[in-house]
């Protein structure tokens, strides 16, 4: 018998998305949120007025470095903040920033969202609130 595993559906995508937007404009975040599935494909973004367009390309990486690596990007930020400089070499992955975040169900990392364009904590503040809509 095949394996079987939950994965992210378009539905889930928008009501992360949804609810990501919605906090941002909560608080006044001018940010860009990305969700992508395991394999770090983007399936959605949003660049929210008045956002830098740098950081859709930011959110994007920190999307696909936490749905990758299965863990908050605010790990790798870490390794490097403490010495750790060769980690900076580490191929596939440049969004090593604080705002990536893995969805994780039953077991299985099957996407993340990536948020950038405010301070890295309420990037990754955002991102939460997005994944909490569908969790």
């Amino acid at each position: 018998m095949l394996a079987t595993k939950p994965y992210l559906t378009q539905a889930d995508v928008q009501k992360i998305l949804d609810a990501a937007d919605k906090h941002a404009a909560k608080n006044n975040f001018a940010v860009t949120i990305a969700v992508c599935d395991d394999g770090g494909h983007m399936l959605g973004l949003i660049r929210r007025d008045g956002c830098a367009p740098l950081s859709s390309y930011i959110a994007q990486e920190k999307a696909r470095t936490a749905a990758m690596g299965k863990r908050e990007t605010r790990v790798y930020e870490e390794i490097i903040n403490n010495g750790r400089t060769s980690f900076l070499s580490a191929p596939h992955i440049s969004g090593m920033l604080e705002g990536g975040v893995n969805i994780e169900v039953n077991g299985f990392t099957i996407g993340a969202v990536g948020v950038s364009g405010v301070k890295s904590a309420e990037d990754a503040e955002t991102a939460k609130a997005g994944i909490a809509a569908i969790l």
